[in-house]
């Protein structure tokens, strides 16, 4: 026998929609990774990833380390005590 589950419909909260703004740099940056990523998948059919692919995961890795390291101090930095 199947259990039905009742939908749930509901918007998300201003303090949802705050919590994505402060860590959309972070995903946005996550999100060129994956596209980077991708992008040296498909480069396996056509002779190999090149040193601009490679270059572009790099950058794209570093540029999480730097938002999520943004992103850490925004939420527990000095200016978010309550």
């Amino acid at each position: 026998m199947r259990n039905h589950l009742a939908t749930v419909i509901a918007e998300p909260t201003a303090a949802d929609v705050a919590a994505i703004e402060v860590e959309w740099p972070l995903i946005a940056a996550e999100l060129d990774v994956l596209d980077a990523e991708i992008t040296m998948l498909y480069a396996e059919d056509h002779g190999g990833p090149t040193a601009l692919d490679w270059r572009r995961l790099r950058r794209a890795e570093a540029r999480v380390t730097r938002a999520a390291a943004e992103v850490s101090t925004r939420t527990t930095g000095p200016r978010c005590a309550a």
